[in-house]
C-alpha cells in the first residue's frame, strides 16, 4: 500500500476541487450545456470510430479484406449503434419514468420542461447527427442516399431546435427512441457483409427488426399524435418555428418510416421464402 505525504493530499486535493469547480461553473453551467454536449457528442463519435478501427483490425480477420469503403461504414455504423443504445435509454428515461415530463407533475406545462441532464442529453445526439451528417455527404452515397441525408438534416433541426429552446423536449425524445431499430439494422449489415445471409442468427435478425420497427417506428408515432392531440392547448402556445417542427417532422418521418417498413415486410418474406 502507497501512503501519501500530507502535501501530497493536500495538492491532489486541490486539483479535485478545479475540476469539479471548472465542470459545475463551466461546462455544466446551464448557459454552456448545449455546446458542451455538442462538443462531447462529436468526440465520442471520433473516438468511436478510431476504437472500432483499432479494435477490428485485431480482432475480425473479414474487417482486412473489406473494401476501404465497408471499412468506413463498418466504422460508421458502431458509432451509430452506440449512439443509438445510448439515446434509447435516455429516451426511454425521460419518456416513461422520468417525472420531468409527468402529467401528475405541477411544475410548469410539459411543451417547456426541461433539465440539464435533457438538454445535455439532446446535445450529445446533436453532436452525433452533424458528425454523421457530414461523413455522408463527404461519402456520398457509399453511406446512404438523399433519404438519409434528408432524416438525418430533419433530425438535427428538430433535436437542436429543441436543446437550444427547451421546447417540446417531450416529443423529441418520443421520437428519437425510434432510434432503437438502428442497432439490428447495423447487425443485418455486418450478418450480410459477413456472408451470413442464411444463417438462423440473420432469420431472427430479421424478425427482431419487423418487431422494433412497428412499435418503435409506427406505433409509437401514433401515440406521439394522440399525445400532441391530447396536450393541443399546449402545443399552441409553442413559438411557430416549433409548431411547424412538432407537426411536420414527425409527420414526414413517420411517412418515410411506413415507407422503409414496407421493404422491411418484403426482406422478411423473402427471408422466410428461401428457408423453406
Amino acid at each position: 500500500m502507497i501512503l501519501l505525504s500530507k502535501e501530497t493530499t493536500m495538492e491532489i486535493q486541490s486539483y479535485q476541487n478545479q475540476a469539479e469547480l471548472l465542470l459545475k461553473e463551466y461546462l455544466l453551467a446551464d448557459s454552456s450545456i448545449p455546446y458542451t454536449s455538442v462538443i462531447c457528442g462529436i468526440f465520442s463519435c471520433k473516438m468511436v470510430y478510431d476504437l472500432t478501427q483499432l479494435f477490428s483490425s485485431v480482432y475480425f480477420k473479414s474487417y482486412l479484406i473489406l473494401s476501404k469503403v465497408q471499412r468506413n461504414e463498418w466504422n460508421n455504423r458502431s458509432i451509430s449503434t452506440v449512439h443509438a443504445i445510448f439515446i434509447t435509454v435516455m429516451s426511454l428515461y425521460f419518456v416513461f419514468w422520468s417525472n420531468l415530463y409527468s402529467d401528475n407533475r405541477y411544475a410548469g406545462m410539459i411543451m417547456f420542461r426541461s433539465s440539464a441532464l435533457s438538454t445535455f442529453t439532446l446535445g450529445v445526439s446533436v453532436g452525433y447527427f452533424l458528425a454523421d451528417i457530414g461523413m455522408i455527404i463527404w461519402f456520398y452515397p457509399s453511406l446512404g442516399g438523399i433519404e438519409y441525408v434528408i432524416h438525418h438534416f430533419l433530425s438535427l433541426t428538430a433535436v437542436a431546435y429543441s436543446m437550444m429552446t427547451g421546447e417540446g423536449q417531450l416529443y423529441t425524445f418520443m421520437v428519437l427512441i425510434s432510434e432503437t431499430t438502428t442497432p439490428g439494422i447495423n447487425l443485418r449489415w455486418y450478418f450480410d457483409t459477413a456472408g451470413m445471409k442464411r444463417s438462423r442468427a440473420y432469420l431472427i435478425n430479421g424478425v427482431v427488426i419487423f418487431v422494433t420497427w412497428l412499435v418503435a417506428r409506427i406505433l409509437l408515432f401514433m401515440y406521439l399524435f394522440y399525445h400532441v392531440y391530447l396536450h393541443f392547448d399546449q402545443v399552441k402556445l409553442v413559438h411557430s418555428y416549433g409548431l411547424l417542427l412538432i407537426f411536420v417532422v414527425p409527420f414526414i418521418l413517420s411517412v418515410m418510416n411506413l415507407m422503409w417498413f414496407g421493404k422491411i415486410i418484403k426482406g422478411l418474406r423473402k427471408t422466410l421464402a428461401k428457408r423453406q
